[in-house]
């Protein structure tokens, strides 16, 4: 069944998993992250193949695929799942000084991006 969701066509399978959507969403992070399937599968311990199924929309990955790629690469299951389309940047785990850091390129960000639109 296809459907429209935000402008955009998803594609769910006869389980009603949002396959297209969430398959856009993982090559999307694992190709900003510069790595290849196989790596990402080494990570999760699972095949290239599954990784490769997951982004072509032939299948979906499980509650705890999800979690484990939110984790990974520190968004919210909601975005990888297209609940949501904000990405976040998930800081638990990091130290102060991590934090301080992040925060610092944020605002780096936003100032040069007032200022090219002022």
């Amino acid at each position: 069944m296809i459907i429209k969701h935000h402008f955009k066509y998803i594609i769910l399978d006869s389980k009603g998993c949002v396959l297209q959507m969430i398959a856009d969403v993982i090559k999307n992070l694992r190709d900003q992250r510069g790595m290849s399937q196989s790596e990402l599968a080494k990570r999760l311990s699972i095949t290239r193949s599954s990784v490769c199924a997951w982004e072509q929309g032939l299948s979906c990955p499980t509650a705890q695929y999800i979690i484990e790629l939110a984790k990974l690469f520190r968004v919210s299951s909601d975005y990888i799942l297209g609940i949501t389309n904000e990405q976040t940047v998930q800081l638990s785990g990091l130290t102060n000084e991590e934090k301080q850091i992040i925060q610092a390129l944020v605002q780096y960000f936003d100032n040069n991006k007032n200022k090219s639109s002022g």
